[in-house]
């Protein structure tokens, strides 16, 4: 399995809507981190602060051209929503969103690719 190479795949996939905050995560924004919680409507996340429209795009990711190629990063990142930290939770979950961290030996063997997945991603998960 590669390293991150910051394509954004899964932030342009899931930044339209299909992420969610938990009520804590939004209690905190609420208190501290009012620039996000501009974008929350109701328990729902990425909505326009302006229009109330959902967002198409998560307001917080942010691209920039590194060597040719477009890299991905979150301006909100230490604060990022529970979703976003556990991202992604499994091998078959990479493979359908065309994580670009899969390598042909980790679709040889997607028990050992999950193990490695696992130990990637202790530190994000409880």
């Amino acid at each position: 399995m590669k390293d991150c190479n910051q394509c954004g795949k899964c932030c342009i996939k899931y930044g339209d809507g299909g992420l969610s905050a938990t009520s804590e995560e939004i209690e905190t924004w609420e208190q501290f981190h009012p620039h996000i919680y501009q974008y929350v409507k109701g328990a729902d996340i990425w909505f326009s602060p302006d229009t109330g429209a959902q967002l198409t795009r998560c307001p917080f990711l942010e691209v920039e051209a590194s060597q040719g190629k477009e890299k991905y990063t979150c301006a909100i990142y230490l604060n990022r929503p529970e979703d976003c930290r556990l991202y992604p939770s499994n091998v078959a979950e990479m493979i359908r969103d065309e994580c670009e961290m899969i390598e042909v030996k980790d679709l040889e063997n997607t028990k050992k690719a999950q193990a490695i997945l696992d130990d990637l991603m202790q530190d994000s998960r409880r």
